[in-house]
């Protein structure tokens, strides 16, 4: 996977930007606000999904690791592909879809292209137990990772996906680690979220 790609940005378009990385241009299909903080000739930062389909190699860019994170939780709902994904990203924010869903908003789903009454159901159905409350996360989230909290599911998961991991394996690992914190939470002694991380790091390592 690669997880985020760096360069002189050498052209902009609507729904995409080339990126110099090595001399070689990457070809990066932006969301809106990714696109916005683009400048030719200016060095630019993207983190970075990749779609591998049997005909194509599509890389995404995005803002940052939340937006990416949100990208690709969204393509495990049935009936959601990457355009689709980039569509929601491109009319909604993170949190803003994160609200939709929790809330289980249908008409602000149904502002989506491509997302009629149905399928807007079908989303929040699939994923309002699995996406994140509305927050701003990202480097805030990372930066309070050795903090021992109620909410370090979240923080893992935050942590995981900025080291470049997928949504998947980010949740397979917070699931191994829940009943080793569960268990200390449980005593009066809630393991750091820090030592969490590392934990979850090593259940990846081994997988």
């Amino acid at each position: 996977m690669i997880a985020f790609v760096r360069g002189p940005v050498t052209a902009v378009f609507v729904d995409a930007a080339v990126i110099d990385v090595g001399g070689v241009g990457m070809l990066v299909m932006c969301t809106p606000s990714a696109l916005a903080s683009l400048r030719v000739g200016q060095e630019a930062t993207l983190a970075t999904s990749m779609v591998v389909r049997e005909d194509s190699l599509t890389l995404f860019g995005f803002a940052d690791y939340d937006e990416r994170a949100i990208f690709e939780l969204l393509q495990t709902a049935s009936g959601v592909g990457p355009k689709l994904a980039q569509a929601m990203l491109a009319v909604h924010g993170p949190d803003a879809l994160r609200r939709a869903v929790v809330t289980e908003d249908l008409a602000a789903l149904c502002k989506v292209p491509g997302i009629g009454r149905k399928g807007a159901q079908r989303i929040v159905l699939e994923l309002k137990d699995r996406i994140d409350a509305p927050a701003t996360v990202g480097s805030e989230a990372t930066a309070r990772l050795s903090t021992p909290t109620g909410d370090w599911r979240h923080q893992v998961r935050s942590g995981l996906l900025g080291l470049g991991w997928s949504v998947r394996e980010a949740e397979a690992a917070v699931d191994t680690v829940g009943p080793l914190a569960d268990a200390a939470s449980a005593d009066g002694n809630p393991i750091p979220v820090a030592e969490l991380l590392r934990a979850a790091l090593r259940s990846l390592s081994k997988a």
